[in-house]
């Protein structure tokens, strides 16, 4: 037996009982890839099950209200696949009948949709001769093949690939790209791979040669830096200020309470936030107390943002200057409005214990 018949065999009796899996369709297949990207399987399962019950089919998708798409959305990050899969479905049903393209070719066209999840909707929900590259898809290769290019280097990609298309069983397609993924994400994981569980150990060169776990191999990784961030929770009236974010961009389209990063020409916290809410919002403000500091990380920098309570100055009244639209709601209200983690935080804290009594500096 081959690599690749052994890897089908094992598949055949230990393939991940997914909801997507459960019932296929080339819908159901699109949305899991799309929620997979960058995302654990255990998180996106409620997720995947939540959105099939609010969007079942493209055509409800394309019907829907952005804001709506991206509320259903919300926590799973990288918000410009949720903008990309409403647009999406708004051309299926334009151009293409409501129906998703069933080449590699068609679908990579699409927004938010490229090379690797092409190719997994391709051989998964249609059945194309077309293998996938994915980060466990790469995993795999370069250990059962010992690579020793790093993984981010041209060389590496090229080498997978090629494996990747050199060993696609003509017609399983489907089952041998998930095949290696449910191997990655089970068996063959980043660190201490269980090899004593592995089905095609005897075809791994790296097993051999006791060097899987410097595999594959990667650059050291760069130290993220560090931001200290301000925003303002601004009352009147029972109600709070929010600012959306633009469309492009990190967080586009979402919602926060309006802010900025310190700047070391700032006196102090509070000086840079009356600072960003002039530039951000013409109005000044009287800073009443704080609430909090509120702490994350996204991929290329963390930030510590420091939420303070306030109202604005006497007889003014905010415009937006660098975002898209502003809206006063109620505590009730803002579940209602898409946000990014740190702000729905905040937005928690409000409703939990309102804003009467902030803390004390």
């Amino acid at each position: 037996m081959t690599f690749v018949d052994v890897l089908l065999d094992w598949y055949d009796q230990n393939a991940r009982a997914l909801p997507w899996r459960s019932l296929e369709s080339p819908y159901r297949t699109w949305i899991s890839e799309i929620m997979l990207q960058q995302t654990q399987v255990d998180t996106v399962i409620p997720y995947f099950e939540r959105w099939m019950r609010c969007f079942p089919t493209i055509e409800s998708l394309a019907k829907a209200d952005e804001q709506a798409v991206l509320v259903e959305w919300e926590g799973l990050g990288y918000y410009s696949r949720a903008r990309n899969l409403y647009q999406t479905a708004v051309i299926l049903v334009s151009n293409f009948d409501g129906k998703l393209p069933e080449t590699r070719e068609k679908l990579e066209k699409l927004p938010g949709i490229g090379p690797y999840t092409a190719a997994a909707i391709a051989s998964i929900a249609f059945k194309q001769d077309v293998a996938a590259v994915d980060g466990n898809i790469r995993r795999v290769f370069s250990r059962v093949f010992n690579l020793t290019e790093t993984i981010r280097s041209s060389a590496f990609e090229k080498q997978v690939r090629a494996l990747a298309e050199e060993h696609l069983p003509a017609g399983k397609a489907g089952d041998y790209n998930q095949a290696l993924m449910d191997l990655g994400a089970t068996i063959c994981t980043p660190k201490t791979p269980a090899c004593h569980l592995c089905p095609v150990s005897d075809y791994c060169e790296s097993f051999r040669l006791g060097v899987q776990e410097e595999r594959p191999l990667s650059e050291p990784r760069k130290t993220l830096p560090h931001l200290t961030v301000t925003a303002a929770v601004i009352h009147r009236d029972g109600e709070v200020l929010l600012a959306q974010r633009p469309r492009d961009g990190l967080l586009g389209g979402l919602w926060e309470f309006p802010g900025g990063t310190y700047e070391k020409d700032d006196e102090d916290l509070q000086a840079c936030l009356r600072r960003e809410i002039r530039e951000e919002l013409d109005v000044g403000i009287r800073i009443d107390g704080f609430l909090g500091v509120y702490k994350h990380a996204y991929t290329h920098y963390r930030i510590s943002l420091h939420a303070f309570l306030c109202t604005l100055l006497d007889g003014q009244e905010p415009r937006s200057l660098e975002g898209v639209d502003l809206v006063w709601a109620t505590p009730g209200q803002l579940k209602d409005y898409p946000m990014g983690k740190v702000d729905r935080r905040i937005s928690r804290k409000i409703n939990r214990e309102g804003w009467d009594e902030p803390l004390s500096k």
